[in-house]
């Protein structure tokens, strides 16, 4: 739909299609096939009692029955994913790779829950995804390359018709690689890491797909996971995935464009509206047809921000820092 004040009231959940532009305000712009976020939060599947907690705190819930659980608690984790009462329009449910001895039972566990979205880890080949999406009819799936094989994979797996998103992953790809750290002492992240993360941004989006940005392992860094959520959005990803509650606070604020932005691109758009040429001058810099794609982005942003009541502003007072809240995913 073409988002506008009539169809968003104060209240309403906004969802990361609207706050990215609607698909038909401006042909072959703003579409997203993943529509949500910006905020991701990882919850360990064995942890029900933290489930309606954690999609309370952000746009969507990945219940995750990989990394975060232990192998003794494995078959409890699908259990309770199986039986979960979220909202499956913005539950995202992470199964177990496909080369390992779970992933078959966990495909069988989701058979019946017929979930909506998928993450797929380890993802490297379309097999893997056509043995998800055959076992779950009808699913979306979130591809997430984590290996130098999967990361090499990326444009092919995006133009599969079943992978709505792509999301990468730093520390498994620096383990596949034999490596032991993704980032530099400043908290930087190393080259190749950096051109795992372009390369699944570009594959994603040359294939129409939407992008989700990494989690951010260190808590007490709450500079650094701003930051980089604040790239996320302006390097053009649909999403940033968190294993903190208050990283999700800080992802929304992120991707909302700040006061200076929303007033730049409101300018923009009022002056094009001024101008019969292709290309004009506003505030001494030339104004054309890609400057107007960013600035009808920040102005949907914009709007869907204002009008999201649990979008905080950044740096909020009442925002708690990690040490006074429970991390959402742990083992």
């Amino acid at each position: 739909m073409t988002m506008t004040h009539e169809h968003l009231t104060p209240g309403s959940r906004v969802t990361c299609r609207e706050r990215h532009g609607a698909p038909d305000a401006h042909p072959g712009e703003g579409h997203e096939t993943f529509p949500l976020g910006p905020s991701l939060l990882f919850c360990p599947g064995d942890r029900p009692d933290r489930f309606a907690k954690a999609a309370d705190r952000a746009d969507a819930v990945i219940l995750d029955l990989e990394d975060a659980v232990a192998p003794e608690n494995k078959r409890a984790a699908r259990e309770a994913v199986a039986a979960h009462p979220l909202d499956p329009a913005r539950t995202i449910i992470r199964v177990n790779a496909p080369d390992g001895p779970d992933f078959d039972a966990d495909l069988r566990a989701l058979s019946a829950h017929r979930p909506r979205w998928v993450m797929l880890p380890k993802a490297s080949s379309l097999s893997a995804v056509d043995r998800l999406v055959g076992a779950l009819p009808g699913v979306q799936v979130v591809a997430l390359c984590e290996t130098a094989r999967g990361i090499l994979a990326a444009p092919t797996l995006a133009a599969h018709p079943d992978v709505a998103a792509l999301m990468w992953g730093g520390e498994d790809l620096i383990a596949s690689l034999g490596g032991t750290s993704s980032r530099h002492a400043d908290g930087s992240y190393r080259d190749v890491v950096r051109h795992a993360r372009s390369s699944v941004l570009l594959a994603a989006r040359a294939h129409g797909r939407s992008a989700i940005d990494a989690i951010h392992i260190d808590l007490a860094d709450e500079d650094g996971w701003r930051t980089e959520a604040e790239d996320a959005a302006a390097s053009g990803f649909t999403a940033t995935a968190c294993i903190h509650p208050a990283q999700a606070a800080a992802v929304r604020a992120a991707y909302a464009p700040s006061p200076a932005e929303a007033a730049w691109a409101r300018g923009v758009l009022a002056a094009a509206e001024r101008h019969s040429t292709g290309v004009f001058e506003h505030e001494g810099r030339m104004v054309d047809g890609p400057i107007l794609r960013h600035a009808r982005s920040l102005a949907t942003r914009s709007l869907a921000s204002a009008l999201d009541p649990r979008t905080p502003a950044p740096h909020s007072p009442d925002q708690q820092s990690p040490d006074q809240q429970s991390p959402a995913q742990d083992s």
